[in-house]
């Protein structure tokens, strides 16, 4: 039965590769009555190559998920629906593309290039009213990432993902944007334990009721 909640347009969920983002999508759509927007994941025609070879694909790759995640937030303001997001445009401009910079796998040119079009971006769009981060550790990602296996995802090395995670630690520590909720996915199995699922999902009504 749908339960009696405030009207929030947008939910969006953030967390490192393997974290577990598009499962809690699926889990909160399915309980709030909520439309899903999942990352372009199977259709993404750079990604196999990008983790083959990150230097050569690493500017198509993102400019393609900045295209896609602004396509999407601009369809969900237009709406009149609830929607939940897997994955911000914030992690793509301040987690992926400055870490592939850093590590050397993106010139200097091209990151400039994309963080100038993702600011034009983000003067269009309003950012999310709950923001939902999946904290998880690397012993987790690297289970969860084996557990699914997808064979591009086999190449991914243990000093990307700390790099990643070091990153999201940084940027969820300065979140001003609107309210986060934060939730350790090395502390609740929200796949496996029905209780732990339903402690989320009340943690997010909680939320949802303390924006109004």
């Amino acid at each position: 039965m749908k339960e009696s909640q405030p009207f929030a347009k947008h939910i969006a969920i953030a967390g490192n590769i393997g974290a577990g983002k598009t499962t809690l999508t699926t889990q909160l759509a399915k309980h709030f009555h909520w439309e899903p927007h999942f990352e372009d994941v199977e259709d993404n025609p750079y990604l196999a190559d990008f983790y083959h070879d990150m230097h050569r694909w690493s500017f198509n790759l993102q400019v393609y998920f900045l295209n896609s995640r602004y396509r999407q937030i601009l369809g969900i303001q237009k709406g009149n629906k609830t929607v939940i997001q897997d994955r911000t445009i914030y992690e793509d401009a301040h987690i992926f593309a400055p870490n592939l910079h850093e590590m050397g796998l993106m010139s200097k040119r091209d990151f400039e290039n994309y963080f100038t079009l993702f600011k034009i971006m983000l003067e269009q769009v309003s950012p999310p009213d709950l923001l939902i981060y999946l904290k998880a550790s690397i012993p987790t990602l690297v289970g969860h990432i084996q557990q699914r296996g997808r064979d591009y995802e086999g190449t991914i090395s243990l000093d990307y993902l700390k790099r990643l995670n070091e990153r999201y630690d940084s940027w969820i520590s300065t979140y001003k944007e609107g309210k986060l909720l934060v939730i350790n996915a090395d502390e609740i199995d929200f796949i496996n334990r029905p209780e732990d699922l339903g402690e989320i999902l009340s943690k997010v009504q909680a939320e949802l009721h303390g924006l109004f």
